[in-house]
Order: structure tokens, then C-alpha cells, then sequence
């Protein structure tokens, strides 16, 4: 067999020293989307995929990750959500399961990040603002995943090109830039900018290798640089989503009020059916974001209604009543490579980027 060459010295960083991984490459942790097939396929491809395990029970979850080690030798990540009720018990599971990376959506409390770090697990908390950042440097975070308004899902307002550069110079551990990323030369400028990897959840869902329903990919494929919009309508945090039926319906004003509150009851009932959930534990899950996220009662409300809603759309197919999360680089993507197409191209071009750059081609 002939071997498969290295990647060039500039591809070969501390995040992938630290994961083991082939390429500075993250598929981020989508709720729904970030599944055990998803999660290998990037794995295979020299990437560092990542297990969503936020609407996942634990027994789901588990499962997951036995499947992904049925498929891949490669090492992995999972995902959890830091304001979990029972996120010290996943993280027990993630020891058990010799998990080699830990991901966070919000961040855990501290001797939840000490567990997974005394067992050897590489831990990387996604944040938003270099204060964040720092904390997380300060609690001993490996190294942390910094995304910029251009991003989907629940994002800030700085672009990534302002964001990933203070963040760099804030922490001395290594930063993965997420937030418009989707080829070659968007690798080549992070890692101008001093980041050590690229993190993509939009470009990753539209690969062939993703479950998402075959018209719910399409209506990505369909959208401009226009096609996205920020609003805080949908569970009361600033989330950027595609503009589907539901979504101008909330942001014309028409989909709030009562008929909101009845929605996110639901899909509150939903959820709790769904991951098992009891009710005192969805309340002091919901206590504990309104603390760390400085919600009002009535944004606490509305976050119920964030995951059915993109079950609704990422499994279910319904682009008129679902949620998509998107990142504006949505506009820029036409097609739907593997995830070991999609890899071999940005790595491809990133190396004639460089070189053309360092004056070798």
C-alpha cells in the first residue's frame, strides 16, 4: 500500500499534536445533524469529528459512541452541554468509554472539567468573547473553540476576523476559529491569524455523508449570503438561522405572544419525553442557563423550544416548521462532497495557498 503522505509542516499544529488527528480540521457538535455516521465519516477523512450528545440520553449517547468505534479507529470527540443536570454522569461516561475529546456548548462546572481532564481527555470548550476564553485557560482547558458572528446556531455579534485575532493574543493555549469557514484559503487565513485549526458545522452538514432529509439540505444549497438572520425570537438567545417560513413568520411579529408560549411548552414536553428527562431536572437545567446566559423568565421560557424545533427540521424534513441553524457561508456552498472529498480539497488547496503565498509554485 503507498503510504499517505503528511500533510505540510504549516498543517501540523498543536490542536492536531493534542487530538491526534490528521488535519486541523473540527466538524463542530450539531444537535441532530452531529450524528455516529457523520461524526466517523469525518473521523476516516483525517478530521476531528464530534458526537452531539445535547438530545441524546445517556443510553443513546453510549451507543453512539460504540457505533462511531465500529466504524473508525480515528480518534473522536462528543459534545456535551456544560448546564446539563446530568452532565457529570456523561462525563463519567466519556472516562468509561475512553472518549479522547470532550467538547462544550457552555461550559461545566469546574470539577466536571477536572474529572475529564485527570483521565486524559482533551477538553474544549467553545466560547464566544476573550473573557471567556480566559477563564477557560485559567481552569486548564486544552485549548478552546472561538466563534465569530458569520457562525450558525447561537452566536455573537464580532466577526471571526476580529475575534479569533484577540482571542489569540489573549490565551496562550491553542484557538480553533469557527464562523465562515469552508475551504482551503479560509484554513490559511486562520491560521494567519494564529488560530490552529478550523471548526465548520454548515460546510459539514452539507456533505453527502450527513443524515439531514435530502430537501432540508437543498434549501441550504438554495440560500444567498442573504439567505441568514440573527434573532433572539426563537428561544430568547441570539441564534443565526436560515430564513425559512417559520422563522419570517417570528421575525415579522406574527409568531410571538401566546402562540410562542405555547410552542415552547411543547417542546419543552418534548424534550423531557425524548432524553428522559424529569421535571425537577429540566428546572434547575433551566436555573442553571439563565445564570450562566443572564436570561430573563421569559427568554428561560423560550429556550425549550430551540431543540424540538430543529428536530423538527433536521430529522423530521419540515423546512416550514423547523429551525435551521445556519452560518452565513450557507450562501457560498453549491454541492455536496464526502466528508473525505471535502477534507481532500481544503487540505489541497490550503497546501497551494500556502506555497503560492511563500513564493514556491
Amino acid at each position: 500500500m503507498t503510504p499517505v503522505p503528511l500533510p505540510v509542516p504549516e498543517l501540523r499544529t498543536r490542536v492536531t499534536e493534542l487530538t491526534g488527528v490528521r488535519y486541523p480540521i473540527v466538524q463542530t457538535g450539531m444537535g441532530w445533524v452531529s450524528g455516529p455516521e457523520l461524526t466517523a465519516a469525518t473521523a476516516n477523512a483525517g478530521g476531528l469529528g464530534i458526537l452531539a450528545s445535547a438530545t441524546l440520553s445517556r443510553e443513546e449517547m453510549v451507543a453512539g459512541i460504540r457505533l462511531i468505534r465500529s466504524r473508525t479507529e480515528a480518534p473522536f470527540g462528543v459534545n456535551l452541554v456544560g448546564t446539563a443536570t446530568d452532565v457529570r454522569q456523561r462525563a463519567e461516561l466519556l472516562v468509561a468509554e475512553k472518549v479522547p475529546v470532550a467538547s462544550f456548548a457552555l461550559a461545566p462546572k469546574q470539577d466536571v472539567f477536572r474529572l475529564l481532564k485527570d483521565a486524559g481527555i482533551v477538553v474544549i470548550p467553545s466560547i464566544g468573547a476573550r473573557r471567556h476564553a480566559e477563564k477557560m485557560a485559567a481552569w486548564g482547558a486544552d485549548a478552546v473553540l472561538v466563534q465569530g458572528g458569520e457562525g450558525g446556531g447561537h452566536t455573537g455579534q464580532v466577526p471571526t476576523g476580529l475575534l479569533v485575532p484577540q482571542v489569540v493574543d489573549a490565551v496562550e493555549i491553542p484557538v480553533i476559529a469557527a464562523g465562515g469557514f469552508f475551504d482551503g484559503r479560509g484554513l490559511v487565513a486562520a491560521l494567519a491569524y494564529g488560530a490552529e485549526a478550523i471548526a465548520m458545522g454548515t460546510r459539514f452538514l452539507l456533505t453527502s455523508d450527513s443524515t439531514v432529509p435530502a430537501n432540508v439540505k437543498q434549501a441550504y444549497l438554495s440560500a444567498g449570503l442573504d439567505g441568514t438572520v440573527v434573532t433572539d425570537l426563537i428561544d430568547g438567545v441570539p441564534q443565526r438561522v436560515l430564513r425559512t417560513p417559520l422563522v419570517e413568520e417570528l421575525v415579522s411579529g406574527r409568531g410571538g405572544g401566546p402562540r410562542g408560549v405555547v410552542r415552547a411548552v411543547r417542546s419543552a414536553v418534548a424534550l423531557k419525553q425524548h432524553v428522559g428527562e424529569s421535571w425537577p431536572g429540566i428546572v434547575r437545567q433551566g436555573l442553571a442557563m439563565r445564570r450562566q446566559r443572564e436570561l430573563s423568565l421569559r427568554q428561560l421560557l423560550m429556550a425549550a423550544n430551540t431543540p424540538m424545533m430543529i428536530r423538527t427540521g433536521m430529522v423530521e424534513g419540515r423546512v416550514d416548521l423547523g429551525s435551521l441553524a445556519s452560518g452565513q457561508v450557507a450562501g457560498l456552498i453549491d454541492e455536496l462532497p464526502s466528508c473525505a472529498e471535502l477534507i481532500d480539497r481544503i487540505v489541497t488547496e490550503a497546501e497551494k495557498t500556502l506555497a503560492r503565498l511563500g513564493g514556491t509554485s
